[in-house]
């Protein structure tokens, strides 16, 4: 999902707040559209049409001339992928490639329980929400069961709400002017109840899943669950607050985007757009002023701080610095305290994928999800034993956090991020590697790290030292250049780092732009996809991704709609090796309104879990609906398509017709 700035609008839209945030990097790092034009306006090879220039400025020459040489012969040697495309559009209903199924798994609403109450959207409570599925399902992991691909555990971020789809008869419309109600106490709690994650027994039933409600492992986590903070942060000033004077206690998780499953197998939870859940004001003179002004706090977007001090930056001022942490649950004991591992920084994160190092170190990928900021990765101190569960459980608590910087020679340095070292000293306001990991972007700042355009999921291979980095857009660019000509940078694109000796956890390594993202038939869009991706196969603002055990790499995306692409999100098929290198496939497609999310498959590659998060919203952008979507007036009612349902965020089950592999 996108970031956010501090506006409140009527509705809290798919992107809750302008489409691609504010920015709120002060520093004058050197933009990665500056190194990416100081880089290649050097190759001599940049000449032709301005789609040449584009084509050529960020995909490398070896790889154009595969790519030509294919299209000449009208083949493509060498793709991974074997499926019939699925045609781009945009309609009421989701669409996968032919041969497969798309089964609804699990609804916005549905029981996860077996004594959970059925769902009642006209009449829905706090505690009703506590035992169903949660809203908005973003990150999907799936932890198998008695090593088996057919039963395990579906794991699911529930990342925020929207109000003008979820409840019945708090829109009025006057006179075309739309409001919304006022928010009351009860709504805010089922608000909060719905955020937060799910824990649930799935099993392959006849060919086809379904939670089992009896699972002992089932559970819900919301934004009043209680959380231990653990890690360098942990108990320091900065982190107590009157309710918590420990500063080691925390309630609940919020905006969880993107996340990951560790390879101990427990549940990561990566904390994204806190900073729109806070109100009040702090006197500008206050020790967390300009912390606060770096991460957008506050940003309003929720009412929650008039029933609940703690997001009352007046009542609570330090609050805000017990969010934006990443959040390990473990999975096997669902009466188990889930950790904020404040060792990975605190800022907007989007995910935390992570792979085993040759070493036996873990590293996990970090992406801080706003115009110029950065990308992390964290390396543990210590290393993972497959075979001693117990012994990995408190690994993220110790490690180093590094930032990227990405050089015009195509070389990538990760600076770490360590009280005492270059600039990070009490002179600057660091005293303690607790206020480094408290002001993460502040020390990246300081670094001279690269600012990106919105860095979002980042998938590592630890099999090959390649990690691929989505970054969505970033419509705030102001200079244009040759190499580069896109000043509004407004489909983003898909970085590959290449660690040295093919080793993750590296700290030197290489990048280069796998594809530039948008209609290649536009000459000005300067979109890089190879030339035999088609007019279905193309896409804009790339946001997950997942490699499969095959080592094959799926995008999805955030942000596609009628007048932005003429489709809408989506999964994609991307080759990232050989002739094929840069040809993307559309293999599913969401209804209207709707971002794509997850996506995760099993290892044997049999099902492919998605998420399709907030269907329905911004019907006013496709022109058959032609106005604003809410739950009495919905641009489509997916997945039941029942006048008596609001439209709901579910996960969706793809699988083979006949059984196989998918792809």
């Amino acid at each position: 999902m996108s970031d956010q700035d501090s506006s409140r609008h009527v509705f809290r839209t798919s992107q809750l707040e302008e489409a691609d945030g504010p920015g709120l990097n002060p520093t004058g790092n050197r933009t990665m559209g500056e190194i990416i034009a100081a880089r290649f306006s050097r190759r001599g090879f940049l000449r032709g049409s301005m789609a040449s220039v584009a084509i050529s400025a960020t995909v490398s020459p070896m790889a154009l001339l595969a790519a030509d040489d294919a299209h000449a012969q009208g083949v493509v040697e060498g793709s991974k992928f074997d499926f019939t495309e699925v045609k781009a559009g945009v309609d009421a209903d989701h669409h996968v490639a032919q041969g497969y199924d798309a089964d609804v798994l699990l609804r916005w609403g549905d029981k996860i329980f077996a004594d959970a109450p059925e769902f009642d959207p006209a009449n829905q409570s706090e505690a009703a929400q506590e035992r169903q599925f949660g809203y908005n399902n973003d990150f999907v992991g799936f932890i198998a069961l008695d090593d088996a691909d057919d039963h395990g555990l579906l794991v699911v971020n529930h990342e925020y709400t929207n109000e003008h789809l979820m409840f019945p008869g708090i829109i009025k419309v006057t006179d075309g002017d739309i409001s919304i109600a006022e928010a009351t106490e009860d709504r805010v709690n089922i608000e909060m109840a719905a955020h937060g994650g799910s824990v649930v027994e799935i099993r392959k039933v006849d060919g086809k899943w379904q939670p089992v409600l009896e699972g002992k492992q089932n559970r819900r986590i919301t934004a009043k669950t209680e959380m231990e903070i653990a890690g360098p942060a942990a108990g320091h000033a900065r982190m107590q607050t009157n309710a918590d004077p420990s500063g080691t206690k925390v309630l609940g998780t919020i905006n969880n985007c993107a996340g990951g499953v560790t390879p101990w197998g427990t549940y990561i939870m990566a904390e994204e757009n806190f900073h729109g859940y806070f109100i009040g004001e702090l006197p500008a003179d206050h020790r967390e002023a300009a912390n606060y002004e770096r991460v957008g706090v506050p940003g309003g977007s929720y009412d929650w701080g008039k029933f609940h001090d703690r997001f009352d930056l007046s009542k609570e001022p330090n609050e805000p610095n017990r969010f934006g942490w990443i959040v390990e649950v473990d999975v096997n004991d669902p009466n188990s305290t889930p950790k904020k591992r404040t060792a990975l920084g605190r800022f907007k994160h989007e995910g935390a994928e992570s792979a085993v190092a040759k070493d036996g170190r873990v590293v996990f990928y970090l992406g801080d999800d706003e115009r110029f900021d950065y990308v992390y990765k964290f390396v543990t101190t210590g290393t993972y034993n497959p075979d001693d569960r117990a012994a990995n459980m408190d690994l993220l608590d110790d490690g180093i956090l590094y930032v990227a910087r990405f050089d015009e020679d195509g070389s990538v340095t990760w600076l770490p991020l360590v009280q005492g070292e270059g600039p990070l000293t009490a002179e600057n306001g660091f005293e303690s590697q607790a206020d480094v990991l408290i002001e993460t972007r502040r020390a990246a700042d300081l670094l001279e790290a690269t600012p990106m355009d919105r860095p979002e999921d980042i998938q590592p291979n630890a099999d090959t030292g390649r990690a691929y980095v989505m970054l969505t857009n970033n419509t705030k660019r102001e200079e244009a250049n040759a190499a580069n000509p896109r000043v509004d940078n407004a489909f983003g694109h898909i970085i590959e780092i290449v660690e040295d000796n093919e080793d993750i956890a590296a700290t030197k390594g290489t990048w280069e732009i796998l594809v530039q993202c948008g209609d290649p038939s536009i000459a000005e869009v300067g979109a890089t996809f190879s030339t035999e991706t088609t007019e279905d196969g193309w896409f804009g603002m790339p946001d997950n991704c997942a490699i499969d055990s095959d080592g094959r790499l799926w995008v999805s995306t955030d942000g596609n709609s009628p007048s932005k692409t003429g489709r809408t999100d989506g999964l994609w098929a991307m080759d990232t090796e050989g002739a094929a290198r840069g040809t993307s496939r559309l293999f599913y497609r969401v209804p209207i309104g709707a971002e794509l999310c997850g996506p995760c498959p099993t290892a044997d590659m049999s099902t492919f879990f998605v998420a399709v998060q907030h269907p329905a919203d911004g019907g006013e952008d496709w022109e058959e609906f032609g106005r604003p979507s809410y739950y009495e007036d919905l641009s489509t009612r997916w997945p039941d398509f029942d006048d008596a349902m609001p439209v709901r965020p579910s996960v969706v089950a793809i699988t083979k017709q006949g059984g196989g592999k998918i792809g």
